[in-house]
C-alpha cells in the first residue's frame, strides 16, 4: 500500500506540473508583450533585425533545433501555448463528450469566430471555421451554380487540388476550366491582370485567384483582379492559404467576396484549421459542401456541417491569434521579408542563382523559390537534408508558359538568423564544390 507521504509527493508533483505548464504559457506571452513594449516607436522594418526582440518569439515554440525547417509554407509548427490549449480542450471534451463537446465547447467556438473575423476585418457572421483552405475553397468551387458550357478561369500556377476540383466538375457537369499563363518571374502586377483579361471569354462565369502563389511566393494583385471580374459580373474566389497572417492586410484592402485560408500555415494554429470568408450578400446563394438543414440559409454556419469533430483544434486557434496580435501583423511581415532577404541576397551574389519571384514588396513576402543553373533541384533538396538536416521542398511545376522549378524556402518567425546563415553556407558550399557524386 502506498504511504501517505509518497501519495502526497505524487499529488504535489502533479499539481506543480500543471502550474508549470500555466506558468510557461503566461511567461511566453508576458515576455513577448514586454518585448513589444520595449520596441517603442521603431518601425516594423527597423525592428525586423532586432534579435533581442525576435528571440522572445522563437522561445514560444518547441521545435527541434537539431534540424532546420524551411518548409513552413507547407505547414508550420504550433507554438507551445497552442499545443497546451489543444491538450487541455481535448481532455475536457473526453471527460463527458456528449455534454462537454456539444453543449460547452461548440458554443465557445463563437468566440474564436469573432476573434479571427476581427483579424481579417469582417463580420463574424461572414466567417466559417473550416479544416483548411482546400475545404474552404471547395465549398466555393462546388457551391457556385454552373451549367454545361460555362467556363472557369484560373491560372497555371494555382494549387493543384483546386484545379483538380474544377476538373472533376468538368467531368460531372460539362463545364470548362481555362488556365491563364503567367510568365515567371512576373515583371509587373499589371502583367497578371492582362493575362487574366486575355484569357476571358463570354462564357467565363467564375474566376479563381491565388493571393500568394504556392510554388513561387509571387503576390498577385487581388484587388485589381476582383475589379476585373466585377466589370463582367464574374465572382472571384481567392485562395488565401499563403497570404493570411503572412502579409499585413484586411478584407477591405482586397474587396473580396470569397476568401479561403489554412490557419496552420502562417497563423501557426492547430493542424487542420482554416476559415472561409463569404460576403454577407453571397452566403444565401452559395451551396454548402455537405448537406445542411437549410442549404439556402443566410447563416454562415451552414458551411460547418461536417458531423462530429473535435472542438479542441478550433478553440486553440484563439491562442495562435493572441500570439499573432502580440507580435503585430506588420512586424511579422517585415521580419519574414528580412529573413528572406538575408539568404536570397547572399546567394544572388553568384550569377548562377535565379529567383522565380522578384524581391520587391509588391511581388513577394517571406518566401521565394530559387534555382541554380544546371543543377538538379531534387538532388539539391536531398543533399541539404542528408548532409545538413535542412528541410526544404523541391518544386517542379512545368505548366506550359508558367514553369517553376527550384527549391522553395519558407522560414517563419521562430527561425533564427543562425539557421538562415547555416542554410546559406550549405548552398554556397554546393555552389563552390558541386553536389556529391
Amino acid at each position: 500500500m502506498m504511504s501517505q507521504t509518497r501519495r502526497q509527493f505524487i499529488h504535489r508533483g502533479a499539481a506543480l506540473g500543471t502550474i508549470g505548464v500555466l506558468a510557461l504559457r503566461q511567461d511566453a506571452l508576458a515576455r513577448i508583450q514586454a518585448a513589444t513594449q520595449k520596441a517603442g516607436d521603431r518601425t516594423p522594418d527597423q525592428l525586423a533585425s532586432d534579435e533581442d526582440f525576435w528571440i522572445q518569439i522563437q522561445q514560444a515554440y518547441t521545435v527541434d533545433r537539431s534540424m532546420i525547417n524551411l518548409n513552413n509554407g507547407g505547414v508550420s509548427p504550433a507554438p507551445r501555448v497552442v499545443q497546451d490549449a489543444m491538450r487541455r480542450h481535448l481532455e475536457f471534451a473526453n471527460n463527458a463528450p456528449a455534454k462537454n463537446l456539444w453543449q460547452i465547447q461548440d458554443p465557445q467556438v463563437e468566440n474564436v469566430r469573432a476573434r479571427v473575423a476581427l483579424v481579417f476585418g469582417c463580420s463574424p457572421e461572414e466567417l466559417a471555421i473550416t479544416r483548411n483552405a482546400s475545404e474552404s475553397l471547395q465549398i466555393c468551387i462546388y457551391g457556385i451554380d454552373l451549367k454545361p458550357g460555362d467556363e472557369v478561369l484560373a491560372c497555371e500556377l494555382d494549387y493543384p487540388r483546386m484545379l483538380n476540383t474544377y476538373r472533376q466538375r468538368e467531368l460531372r457537369d460539362g463545364i470548362k476550366l481555362r488556365l491563364a499563363p503567367i510568365r515567371v518571374p512576373v515583371e509587373s502586377p499589371e502583367d497578371v491582370v492582362q493575362a487574366y483579361r486575355a484569357a476571358m471569354t463570354p462564357q467565363t462565369k467564375v474566376m479563381l485567384v491565388s493571393h500568394v502563389v504556392f510554388v513561387s511566393g509571387q503576390i498577385h494583385p487581388v484587388r485589381e483582379l476582383i475589379r476585373l471580374g466585377r466589370e463582367r459580373s464574374i465572382p472571384v474566389i481567392v485562395d488565401g492559404a499563403h497570404a493570411f497572417a503572412h502579409l499585413a492586410f484586411k478584407r477591405d484592402d482586397l474587396e473580396c467576396d470569397y476568401y479561403g485560408v489554412s490557419l496552420h500555415k502562417w497563423m501557426t494554429a492547430p493542424h487542420g484549421t482554416g476559415f472561409l470568408y463569404v460576403r454577407d450578400r453571397c452566403i444565401e446563394s452559395l451551396w454548402p459542401l455537405m448537406a445542411a438543414i437549410e442549404p439556402r440559409s443566410k447563416n454562415i454556419r451552414k458551411f460547418e456541417e461536417i458531423g462530429t469533430h473535435p472542438a479542441a483544434n478550433y478553440l486553440a486557434i484563439a491562442e495562435a491569434v493572441t500570439l499573432h496580435n502580440a507580435i503585430g501583423p506588420a512586424r511579422k511581415e517585415a521580419r519574414l521579408r528580412y529573413l528572406r532577404n538575408r539568404w536570397a541576397n547572399r546567394l544572388l551574389a553568384d550569377k548562377r542563382v535565379r529567383l522565380c519571384t522578384r524581391l520587391e514588396p509588391v511581388h513577394s513576402g517571406g518566401f521565394v523559390t530559387f534555382s541554380i543553373e544546371g543543377m538538379d533541384n531534387v538532388k539539391l533538396h536531398e543533399h541539404l537534408w542528408a548532409k545538413h538536416k535542412i528541410f526544404t521542398v523541391a518544386i517542379d511545376y512545368p505548366e506550359k508558359k508558367s514553369t517553376v522549378r527550384g527549391i522553395r524556402v519558407s522560414p517563419n518567425t521562430y527561425t533564427t538568423i543562425e539557421e538562415i546563415d547555416a542554410f546559406s553556407a550549405a548552398v554556397e558550399d554546393v555552389l563552390a564544390n558541386g553536389l556529391p557524386a
